[in-house]
């Protein structure tokens, strides 16, 4: 049997050595690159909050939840059903607010029709024409109960479904991102608590859970190939004009202070040679690791180069 463009020798698929291998993250830690996946949790324990931070963050580059890096940015898109556009709108800009960040400079786009039926062929075309044009690196769709009128509990048609957000997943090479509610029982893993079918916990690349522990949030986090985290306690922080998730126990960074990836790049700025890493370390007074999550972070966004004789801004930037 030959097909071509179909099948390969298993000898003629790319090889990758072990060691080269490495996790590709959207979000380090959080969510993997290109993945399929669940916010899952009962009714009222901040899925779409959640949701909105990583997108935010993948649209600014900036660290999610303050914490976890954003290794290369890009545009990104949701929707939101149960919510008004202009109630999106209003927790957007507060997330972006506590960061210092100005609304109208993110990338982040709405689809603003009231209703989308994933289980409807029309529907489905037309999700995909914007996603063609948009290209976003991350795709949130807020809850699953309002995109179809399946039957969650049937395995065969929430399994066409799921198939349709795999297709654009591989089709446009974009993380997706899906809200879903968790039944009020208890389980052995949090992934199996999730309503309807258990394809929707198989589903899967990275799935991450939320649980209400008095005025706390419980996250947890599972990824089918990559370790997961520990979990961590996270509140709905009011300040100023500003709601967003934090993590407790973790600092929050002062907004009028330049993050790290600022620094390094004004540090370059005003140095018309190449600057060594060891330079750099010792010049910000920041630890080798920190340093190399930021320097990983520019040079996928092509804002910095890195040469033998150290790094230098990228003059097309």
């Amino acid at each position: 049997m030959d097909v071509e463009g179909d099948i390969l020798p298993i000898s003629k698929v790319g090889c990758i050595s072990p060691s080269t291998i490495r996790i590709e993250w959207l979000i380090e830690s959080l969510w993997q690159e290109e993945a399929c996946g669940i916010i899952g949790g009962q009714p009222k324990c901040c899925k779409s909050w959640l949701g909105l931070d990583m997108a935010v963050s993948v649209a600014s580059g900036t660290p999610c939840l303050g914490k976890f890096v954003i290794p290369k940015k890009g545009p990104t898109l949701i929707f939101m059903a149960e919510d008004r556009i202009e109630e999106v709108r209003r927790r957007i800009e507060g997330i972006a607010m506590s960061r210092g960040l100005d609304l109208s400079s993110l990338d982040v786009f709405l689809i603003t029709i009231p209703v989308m039926r994933l289980d409807v062929e029309e529907d489905q075309k037309r999700l995909a024409a914007t996603i063609a044009s948009i290209r976003p690196r991350l795709l949130l769709l807020d809850p699953l109960v309002r995109l179809h009128r399946l039957d969650e509990n049937n395995a065969r048609e929430i399994s066409g479904l799921l198939g349709y957000l795999r297709e654009l997943e591989r089709r446009f090479k974009v993380s997706i991102i899906v809200t879903h509610h968790a039944s009020k029982r208890s389980h052995a893993r949090p992934g199996q608590g999730l309503r309807g079918s258990s394809d929707l916990h198989a589903f899967g690349d990275s799935n991450i859970y939320l649980a209400r522990c008095k005025e706390d949030i419980e996250l947890s986090v599972e990824h089918r190939a990559a370790p997961s985290i520990e979990k961590l306690s996270l509140r709905l922080k009011i300040e100023q004009n500003s709601v967003f998730l934090h993590i407790l126990g973790e600092p929050q960074a002062d907004p009028s202070e330049p993050n790290l990836n600022q620094r390094i790049t004004n540090l370059l700025e005003t140095n018309s040679a190449p600057i060594t890493r060891a330079q750099i370390r010792e010049t910000l007074h920041v630890n080798n690791h920190r340093l190399g999550q930021a320097i990983n972070q520019l040079v996928s966004s092509n804002l910095v180069t890195v040469s033998d004789r150290g790094l230098q801004i990228n003059p097309g930037s």
